[in-house]
């Protein structure tokens, strides 16, 4: 395959980050840069492409897209594909940075098959460590002589995975051709050839790719100059294998030598698994009836049936270049049988010692030797591609399966009512020796010991007895005068799988009985054991059956003392489930102290909102703003109230205050504020107790594994160890080098306490309404709440002293200037040409907040506002922000413009994910139906005009539900004019039927009443 195309053969239709260079090394970039082969960057290609064909378009489908509606039809058609070529070892620092799960990379959605090609990559680099590549040589029909390295696919591991991969090769990789010219009398154009077999592309691709990895490792220098033999061009070849050209100059029949020498000299060597339908296989015995010694049997065993296996006596019998034994044919039966022996005797000396023979069958091995072939020569024969059969019970030889270990069985000790057992409470403990599954007690264990043999026979089971057990088990027999201290955190972790070790000895089992088997079963099965909780007393408003099992579970790990993080996606509703378990304590009578509840400062008035909405019951102190309480004061009032509202900021500002409380509660609103352990506010919130904690989040992880590690420490300190123990254990494993076997451990240890339901998920989605419809509310930033005052004042003196058309005029400029603060100062004051900043305002703050949430989810959204110079200021801080193109679309937008934007946001799968439109222009005639989310920035004050805006997304050909939602600034008149559109809700269309008209003919004193600034709606942590 020509390095040159490999993006082709990658990824020639899914669209690459423009930024994605940027995890390439500076060397792959430099040669890139100055490589002579790859100069031209941009290169069209013609590709067979499984296409849409419908009845007005054809287009190819994209990867990633795994929907096809009822009227499509899929095909494959040739296209002309523009790409951008890299040069392999450039390719493969690109696959291997690329996320292993089903996320996006860069802000664009990663297809199948380059996904594919990333397992490759990394298998490739598997290749590199082991060291399985050879030097090798090559001379092409026109007498070019090429250096390169190629691939050893020898081992069992290798021929599982070339037939995995072979096998699961997605449709969209094979379409890389070379251009050929067409035929006479064909149809003009380019013709595409029949697709590469897939074994053969893949071989090709990871060889190209290893061969480049090695080059940039390989040592130019010469070691010696009598390599083989010196009349041959050895000097040439090994520069030629360690720089970046790979053709050799010279005599092209000295260079056929050299290769002839190459294969004399790899010939031992099985290079391909699929060179000969049989391999040698050992099988270990264990001694028989009076003896000590092993036997080590030869065999030939047959690839495709591992049942199938012909002793080697039986091979010594056919002395032929061909038979059949056991109904299958044996080419050259016993130079197979030798030349494997040959090969497996440079590493195995029994196997070496039993070549003297003339007819080698099989070899005796003591006690020790066998020991030494299990420990030291097992794996090294099967990754060279061996058949090794053991006994029953010797497979885990090496690992903890069938080690002499503990057995633990344990209960929860009585606990008086509301008595919290908490991850550190200590448990009631039984313990038992263990061997092989096996009770064993400590004469059986000393009779054991005193046959002095590292492998010893159990019931027909040959398991391993190592020395540092024996020392660890007299140690342990001997300090067991004390009861064993096991905690209820050690008790999930042995659940989950997570290794454990008691006084140097690993738990081989471990059960749970009464309560505590409860508890486990339910974190460990997940919330669907438990029964969904009915709405308290109280609540005002009605729960889906998946928010009153995320309620129940909530209970639950409240009743254990235990951290829970409710990580449901946006929009399925964490507040009110959070409210109605408050209430649910408090209908049990439960709820005995206060609540405290941190958030972002944006939404402590949604919070405020949403607590009285709901439940009017629940007693709300709002600690915020410069009338707030403290020391003593601030005590008294949080005593009296059952949720205390604060601010991140205001927590690490007065800590005092919150730790003079005893809090029976402790919730954390965006808990990724805390996902920084070093943060001074995360640090202040791991300060102040509580009996329970809640984390609520839609993103638990966002960029790094150690922001899970923070907010699961804040939950259940301690539970995951300390930082640097889990950043070796799991995060360096994960995140580097794709660990799976520490990634699955890691999920069954959080598992239990996060709970995390998806939007795509059926069971969820048939519970959603199809629309959903929310308000935000925020507050003013100090510079916001001075500018709002202050036109107020000023207008409304104006105001009073005009009349008629004039005094129309002046208020309906004054409600667009309050809108306009409303959005951002920079807007009200017309900046032009410096960044927006979030600060500044609080409704962008949150605005923010939940476009960097929908961005994780890989969601799609669209932006109204009726400000078209709002919209390019929100554009250029969004691309700035988020790094995401960022579309808009107002009136001054050509026609041929627009339909281009809508196209791209519609059909392109690697297109904007953000749509700005302008209320006006966007409102109507649109179909955006890929947008699952649509904000109201500011609002127009007529349903109709908004729902109308939203349809552009909720109409025919909507999958998703659609979410929606509307701004508001508290404290100002967007929040009184919502509450009027709200209370009289069937008849606003009508009373706000001409948009802001009616709010002319208000009289200066109502309109003062409406314009107010509520003090309290001030976000700024000081005042």
């Amino acid at each position: 395959m020509d390095p040159s195309a490999l993006l082709d053969c990658l990824k020639p239709i899914g669209g690459l980050p423009k930024n994605f260079w940027a995890g390439a090394t500076e060397e792959a970039s430099r040669k890139r840069r100055t490589s002579s082969k790859t100069n031209e960057w941009i290169s069209a290609q013609c590709l067979s492409l499984p296409t849409v064909i419908t009845t007005t378009s054809c287009l190819p489908k994209h990867s990633v897209d795994n929907l096809t509606s009822e009227q499509e039809t899929i095909a494959l058609y040739p296209w002309q594909v523009t790409g951008i070529l890299l040069p392999p070892a450039a390719a493969a620092a690109f696959l291997e940075q690329l996320p292993l799960g089903n996320v996006d990379f860069a802000g664009t959605a990663i297809g199948s098959d380059l996904r594919y090609w990333s397992h490759v990559a990394r298998w490739g680099l598997d290749l590199l460590a082991r060291g399985k590549y050879l030097p090798a040589i090559a001379i092409t029909p026109k007498k070019i002589t090429r250096a390169h390295w190629r691939l050893l696919l020898d081992s069992d591991t290798d021929a599982g995975r070339l037939r995995l991969f072979t096998q699961t090769m997605p449709l969209g990789c094979r379409t890389y051709q070379p251009l050929t010219k067409p035929r006479k009398g064909t149809v003009k154009g380019v013709s595409v050839p029949f697709m590469l077999d897939a074994e053969t592309q893949l071989c090709d691709f990871l060889e190209a790719i290893v061969d480049a990895q090695v080059r940039d490792q390989a040592a130019p220098e010469m070691t010696s100059t009598d390599i083989l033999s010196p009349d041959l061009p050895v000097r040439e070849w090994i520069q030629a294998l360690s720089g970046p050209g790979d053709t050799l100059e010279g005599n092209a029949i000295a260079a056929a030598r050299l290769r002839d020498a190459l294969t004399t000299w790899t010939a031992p060597l099985q290079t391909s698994t699929t060179q000969n339908r049989f391999r040698v296989c050992f099988r270990l015995e264990a001694p028989s009836d009076g003896y000590e010694d092993w036997q080590l049997v030869y065999y030939l065993q047959f690839r495709d049936d591992e049942t199938c296996l012909i002793p080697a006596d039986t091979i010594w019998q056919y002395p032929v270049e061909q038979a059949v034994i056991n109904g299958q044919q044996v080419d050259a039966p016993q130079e197979t049988l030798l030349a494997g022996l040959g090969r497996a005797s440079r590493f195995c000396d029994p196997v070496r010692d039993s070549l003297q023979e003339q007819r080698p069958s099989r070899v005796s091995l003591d006690p020790a030797q066998t020991y030494v072939f299990l420990k030291a020569m097992v794996d090294r024969l099967r990754d060279s591609g061996f058949g090794v059969i053991l006994p029953p019970g010797l497979g885990g030889v090496g690992q903890t399966a069938n080690r002499l270990g503990i057995q633990v069985h344990a209960q929860a000790p009585d606990r008086k009512q509301r008595q919290r057992l908490g991850l550190k409470s200590l448990l009631n403990v039984q313990w038992e020796l263990s061997l092989a599954g096996k009770s064993v007690s400590q004469k059986d264990f000393e009779k054991l010991v005193s046959q002095e043999s590292p492998l010893i026979e159990i019931d027909g089971q040959w398991v391993e007895l190592r020395p540092q057990d024996i020392r660890a088990a007299r140690e342990f027999f001997k300090r067991r005068t004390t009861p064993i201290e096991l905690s209820v955190e050690d008790a999930l972790r042995m659940s989950t799988g997570d290794s454990q070790v008691i006084d140097k000895l690993p738990v081989v089992s471990f059960e749970a009985s009464g309560v505590l088997q409860d508890l486990i079963q339910t974190l460990t099965e997940g919330n669907q054991t438990l029964k969904p909780i009915t709405e308290p007393e109280g609540f005002k408003g009605k729960l889906r059956p998946y928010q009153a099992r995320g309620v129940s579970w909530l209970s639950f790990l409240e009743q254990w003392g235990l951290g829970a993080c409710l990580a449901d996606d946006m929009g399925l509703g964490k507040t009110i489930q959070l409210i109605a378990f408050l209430l649910t304590l408090k209908q049990r009578d439960l709820l005995e102290a206060p609540v405290l509840l941190v958030c972002p400062t944006s939404v402590l008035g949604n919070w405020e909102r949403e607590v009285r909405k709901f439940a009017t019951g629940l007693k709300v102190l709002m600690h915020h703003g410069d009338k707030r309480s403290h020391g003593a004061a601030f005590a008294r009032k949080s005593k009296t109230s059952n949720i205390v509202l604060t601010s991140y900021a205001l927590a690490q500002r007065d800590l005092k205050d919150f730790e003079r409380v005893e809090w029976q509660g402790l919730v954390l609103d965006e808990a990724q504020n805390v996902k920084n352990p070093e943060a001074k506010q995360s640090k202040a919130v791991r300060q102040i107790d509580a009996q329970f904690r809640i984390a609520l989040t839609g993103t638990p992880v966002e960029n790094r594994l150690a922001e899970l590690w923070s907010i699961m420490d804040f939950l259940n300190p301690g539970y995951l160890g300390p930082k640097n123990f889990f950043q070796r254990r799991f995060a360096t494993p994960i995140e580097r080098y794709g660990d799976t076997a520490s990634l699955k451990t890691l999920r069954s240890l959080v598992q239990p306490f996060i709970l995390r339901r998806l939007k795509t998920d059926r069971s969820i989605i048939q519970d959603l309404p199809e629309k959903q419809e929310m308000t935000i509310f925020c507050g003013l930033s100090g510079e916001q709440a001075k500018l709002y005052q202050a036109s107020v004042e000023k207008s409304l003196r104006e105001i009073e002293a005009s009349e008629g058309v004039q005094r129309r005029g002046m208020i309906l400029g004054l409600l667009t200037k309050l809108k306009q603060v409303c959005n951002h100062p920079a807007q009200f004051l017309g900046e032009k040409g410096t960044a927006v900043a979030s600060g500044r305002s609080g409704k962008l703050l949150r605005f923010d907040e939940m476009v960097e949430e929908l961005l994780d989810e890989g969601d799609r959204a669209l932006i109204f506002t009726q400000f078209a110079e709002w919209g390019k200021l929100l554009q250029a801080h969004l691309e700035s922000t988020f790094k995401q193109e960022t579309l808009f679309l107002y009136g001054s937008t050509s026609k041929a413009k627009r339909e281009e934007m809508v196209d791209r946001f519609q059909h392109d799968p690697s297109g904007p994910r953000l749509f700005i439109l302008s209320l006006k222009a966007g409102g109507v005639g649109l179909n955006l139906t890929r947008a699952n989310h649509v904000f109201h920035f500011d609002r127009w004050w007529n349903p109709a005009v908004e729902n109308q805006a939203t349809d552009r997304a909720f109409r025919i050909g909507q999958t998703k539900t659609v979410q929606v939602h509307k701004f508001v600034c508290t404290g100002t008149l967007e929040e009184r004019i919502h509450d009027m559109i709200e209370s009289k809700k069937a008849l606003s269309e009508q009373v706000v039927g001409a948009g802001e008209q009616w709010l002319t003919e208000l009289d200066t004193d109502q309109l003062r009443t409406l314009l107010l600034l509520d003090r309290n709606a001030i976000i700024d942590e000081a005042g």
